[in-house]
Parts: C-alpha cells; structure tokens; sequence
C-alpha cells in the first residue's frame, strides 16, 4: 500500500517544539523554490548541492547558479553547501544500467547516492534532519525516494523527513515561483541519458 508522505511530512512538523536544522539536498533551483518557501517556516536550512549525473558540466553550473539565485531573489538566509563537480560518482553507480529507461533502476541508484551523500554530510555536521527535494517533481517516485530516505535514516542514525513535495501543488507553485523569478528552467532530468532519451521524443 501506498503511504502518503506528505502527511507523514505534517505529523512531523505538527509535532516540533523548536525549529531544527535540516540539510537539504537540492537538485535545482526551480525544484527547490517552493520547498524553501514552505520549510522555512519550520526549519533551519542549508542547501546541499550535490549532483553528480548533471551532464554537461556546463548545465551543473547552470544549475548551481540557479539555485543561489533563487535564494538571493527569495531573500532568504540559507547557506548552499557544494561539493563539486565529481562526475565519475554518477558513471560508476550506472555501469551496466546505460540502456534503462528513465525512472528505472539506474534513477533509483542515483537517489541513493545523492540521499547518502547528504546522510553522511548531516550526520558529520550534527543536523537534526536530511532530506531532498526530489519528490518535487512527478517524474520522481516518493514511494522510492523516501524507502531510502528511511534505509539511510537507520543506517547512520539520522532524521529522515518524509515528504512528497509535489502533493498539494507543490510543483505548480515551483512552476509559477520560476516565472515569477525569472529562472532557467531545465527541459531533462539531469544525466547524459536522461538528455538523450529527451532529444529523442522531441525530434
């Protein structure tokens, strides 16, 4: 059965007493737009910026500068938090998952690896919390997002949030929310064969 993540979401914060501090994964600038503009009000953030299969790496920095301009233009107090261009994490986790078809098995490796990537940053920097904001996106499966998400919770002892950021118009609101700032909007996922697989259908 499928669980509603979004209320998951609710009872954790209906239950806070403080507003704790959250490192959260984020893969782009529109994609976090409305995640920061509703989590704010709750918790303490900072930006990790870790993504690995954006190819090129023109479209990282592309991608990297959105994201510090949509906090910029937001006016909020968030550090971004970024590693670097390490491409070769992504091909080493697709070996041999080159021909699957967006969604499949190769996505939910890179799931897991951005989503440990920032359990082991949280957990290193004492964050309460970790999460993403993937599950903005209805191309991305919260069902999946979040089992790691809680795999990755009891292996390092460390707050998941659960959520699905794309129920109650979420990824509408990051839709107007780009229009509204002005945002460079991506037309593919993120990886070679998620840009390749989008020439495909628009030819």
């Amino acid at each position: 059965m499928k669980i509603n993540y979004q209320l998951e979401l609710e009872k954790i914060i209906a239950n806070l007493s403080a507003k704790p501090t959250l490192l959260l994964h984020a893969c782009c600038g529109v994609c976090s737009s409305y995640v920061l503009e509703y989590l704010t009000k709750y918790f303490d953030i900072t930006v990790l910026y870790y993504n690995p299969n954006i190819y090129p790496e023109e479209e990282y920095q592309k991608r990297l500068e959105t994201q510090k301009e949509i906090i910029k233009k937001m006016k909020l107090d968030i550090e971004v938090l970024e590693i670097g261009y390490n491409d070769q994490d992504f091909w080493e986790i697709a070996k041999g998952l080159e021909k699957e078809k967006e969604g499949g098995a190769r996505c939910s490796r890179c799931y897991y690896l951005r989503l440990e990537q920032t359990a082991l940053l949280a957990k290193e920097k004492n964050f309460d919390y970790f999460t993403t904001t993937l599950s903005v996106s209805p191309y991305k499966d919260s069902q999946k997002l979040n089992k790691i998400g809680m795999q990755l919770e009891e292996k390092y002892n460390l707050k998941y949030l659960y959520s699905d950021f794309k129920k109650k118009d979420g990824y509408k609101r990051s839709n107007e929310l780009a229009r509204i700032y002005g945002l460079y909007r991506q037309d593919y996922c993120g990886c070679k064969y998620s840009k390749e697989e989008r020439l495909l259908v628009s030819k």
